[in-house]
């Protein structure tokens, strides 16, 4: 009984594609506080003698990241947003103009998702009596209420997450010996890495092996060149 009641939860639990929106959104800025915090705490720290600096770099860069980040998502999805409106003016507009005509590009989509001819044609006027731009919308425009861009919840999970992200690396900074904090960071940031890419894989139901390869491999590429600006150019800033 317990078993089948846990399968029935797990059939009734929403699909991985529901939370598409706020995972990308959330891993993209996650993974960009990590990355580029550590980057510029490595870079500065291959300059500098002093916490100080570094500190006030990180910091400075977590809180810019963290409102770029948030803006440039707004700005992004936001433009995604103008474009599914107006394709839905434009497709109010068609119907209204010429019914007939949208009713047989609605069936002719049916047909070629397998449907009888007659049959499409039968399900493509059901559906413009119950709702017209609705069926429109959703099969000829691909436009689905799990899909639609939401942009103030994207700019919200990814500052928030890049804010979370890049406060890991600053921690370390503030924690650990200023003698090895090049070494510390890096090491800590692969593994940040590491456990952001096993929750992304896990919420989003993907395999984790393949999730973790991906997430850190760019990362430890970033932060291996910008420690190596920081060594090229020997700067002192302390």
């Amino acid at each position: 009984m317990i078993k089948e009641s846990e399968k029935l939860d797990d059939y009734l639990a929403p699909h991985f594609i529901h939370r598409s929106n706020w995972i990308r959104a959330a891993v993209l800025g996650a993974n960009d506080g990590i990355i580029s915090t550590a980057s510029i705490a490595i870079g500065v720290a291959t300059a500098s003698d002093l916490r100080a600096t570094v500190l006030l770099a990180t910091l400075a860069g977590l809180v810019a990241g963290a409102l770029s980040m948030a803006a440039g998502e707004y700005v992004s999805v936001s433009s995604q947003t103008d474009v599914e409106t107006a394709d839905i003016e434009r497709e109010k507009q068609e119907l209204s103009d010429m019914p007939e005509l949208e009713l047989q590009r609605l069936a002719d989509i049916y047909e070629k998702r397998g449907l009888k001819k007659d049959t499409a044609l039968k399900v493509a006027k059901e559906l413009t009596a119950h709702d017209a731009l609705g069926a429109h919308v959703r099969d000829e425009l691909g436009i689905i209420e799990v899909s639609r861009a939401r942009p103030l919840q994207a700019a919200l999970a990814s500052g928030a997450a890049f804010s979370v992200g890049g406060l890991l690396p600053f921690i370390v900074t503030l924690l650990m010996p200023l003698e090895i904090l090049e070494y510390s960071l890096y090491g800590f940031a692969i593994c940040f890495l590491i456990i952001l890419g096993v929750l992304a894989a896990i919420t989003g139901g993907s395999s984790v092996p393949r999730a973790v390869l991906r997430i850190t491999f760019l990362g430890t590429v970033a932060m291996g060149l910008t420690a190596m600006v920081g060594y090229l150019f020997n700067v002192n800033l302390g």
